[in-house]
């Protein structure tokens, strides 16, 4: 079933969103500013071998941006343009209703990589050394180990976040290549603790150009090879350095709110925004965009950055639709039709069976999946089945449900609920006055946290 959420103020925007965003592209610039191009020598300028991509199974890249919201991005007409992201969903598909599975960045990169709610594998917490939370389990079924099993290569690019031990290192999930950091910050300008597979390797500039040379170069190595590649940016989390400043200059130093901190944060975004851009480029250079399947999505929802109003109640570390409400974008020309918006539900944990479908890759029967394949919604417009979402983040922020347009929130013996179809920022609690509802939606939050709790579930 699709949704359209029209709450105060946004009903305007959802309909005619697609034909501004039309309007305002005219910017689809492909290179850093100047001074900063030299941070990526050869990659754009050297030739690819023009050799059909139809010879060979679908590439995949997955995207992630840190702490960006929709309320950031000219595509959801946010206060930062960002063309070639624009230019993305022009050409593929944009969806209004898509969910990080958590509102922190480790759960949600549990889910993604395992297709999985995160509570199954024990990660419900950002994974930090002083917060004693694990990292996640090396035997887990992910991603890139189901695609090298298969004969892709597989590479990350950029952060990690799901354990910082050797045990946890991306090589041991089935990257043949990684390149980055394992905690979830590092400094933008000095990469002193970044890793190069599983050896301490520097490297030298800034971190978003880093993440997009390694990529576009493994792209061009493997363009005669099926390959996963994922794309795991630092940007837009604090702290807010940028490409202009010197390799001195100490993220602490940099107000984390404010007009600088704004005014920084869009340097960032539109830094980001390029670096898609430049993905895309070296994909029709190799002739590939129409055997690669690419998506971006934030890891969780904002930080209040935007001077303007926002359009979701909450952020990060919030269980409200800003905190996990993210934007998102598929592409594939010749096979997701171009220019269309999804109000379908849906969450990260959702690609990693949509990527198998994708790339023709049996899941092993006994592994029990809680995403769903959006294959056919992707390909053919079609409805994706009704189911109830939950976002648990027990003990801090309680557990929240989806179930179509109806949102709950719990804590303790807290209770919200709230009619998403008329209250769209979650304003006005109506628990009191749909005890039936309140009820059903209650039992099914209680079930859920007893069904992926990893003491009482086996580790399927």
């Amino acid at each position: 079933m699709r949704n359209t959420f029209t709450g105060s103020g946004f009903r305007e925007s959802v309909i005619n969103l697609k034909y501004k965003r039309m309007k305002r592209i005219n910017d689809t610039s492909n290179s850093w500013p100047a001074g900063l191009i030299f941070l990526l020598p050869g990659l754009i300028l050297s030739s690819c071998a023009a050799k059909s991509g139809n010879e060979k199974k679908a590439n995949v890249i997955i995207i992630l941006a840190d702490d960006l919201g929709c309320g950031d991005m000219s595509l959801y007409n946010g206060w930062i343009k960002t063309p070639r992201l624009d230019q993305m969903a022009r050409e593929g598909v944009w969806f209004r209703d898509f969910h990080s599975n958590g509102s922190v960045c480790s759960p949600t990169r549990a889910a993604l990589m395992t297709g999985r709610y995160q509570q199954r594998v024990g990660i419900v917490d950002v994974i930090a050394s002083h917060l004693g939370t694990p990292g996640l389990d090396s035997t887990e079924l992910t991603i890139p180990r189901l695609m090298k099993e298969s004969g892709y290569r597989t590479a990350l690019f950029g952060k990690w976040h799901l354990g910082g031990e050797p045990e946890n290192n991306p090589t041991k999930f089935g990257f043949d290549e990684f390149v980055g950091f394992l905690p979830g910050g590092c400094d933008y300008l000095r990469h002193s603790d970044w890793y190069d597979g599983t050896e301490k390797k520097e490297q030298v500039g800034y971190s978003t150009h880093i993440i997009t040379e390694k990529s576009i170069d493994f792209i061009k190595r493997n363009q005669d090879n099926p390959f996963f590649l994922y794309v795991a940016h630092q940007a837009v989390h604090n702290y807010y350095q940028i490409p202009s400043d010197t390799p001195g200059t100490r993220g602490r130093d940099i107000p984390l709110s404010g007009a600088e901190a704004q005014a920084r944060y869009k340097v960032m975004l539109e830094d980001l925004d390029r670096s898609v851009g430049m993905i895309l480029d070296a994909l029709k250079e190799c002739n590939l965009e129409e055997n690669t399947f690419i998506f971006f999505f934030s890891d969780n929802g904002d930080v209040r950055m935007s001077p303007d109003e926002r359009p979701y109640r909450g952020g990060k570390f919030s269980n409200y639709e800003g905190g996990h409400r993210v934007p998102a974008i598929a592409r594939w020309p010749g096979h997701i039709r171009a220019g269309w918006a999804s109000d379908e539900l849906i969450a990260g944990m959702d690609l990693l069976p949509t990527i198998m479908d994708i790339a023709g890759i049996s899941i092993p029967e006994q592994r029990e999946l809680d995403g769903i394949s959006l294959g056919d919604h992707l390909l053919n417009q079609s409805d994706l089945p009704d189911r109830q979402l939950f976002f648990g983040y027990e003990p801090k922020l309680g557990t929240a449900m989806r179930d179509g347009n109806w949102k709950m929130l719990t804590k303790g013996d807290s209770v919200e609920l709230y009619d998403l179809s008329q209250d769209i920022r979650e304003t006005t609690n109506i628990a009191d006055k749909h005890p039936g509802r309140t009820g059903k939606m209650k039992e099914a939050i209680d079930l859920w946290k007893l069904e992926v709790t990893p003491i009482t579930t086996s580790q399927r």
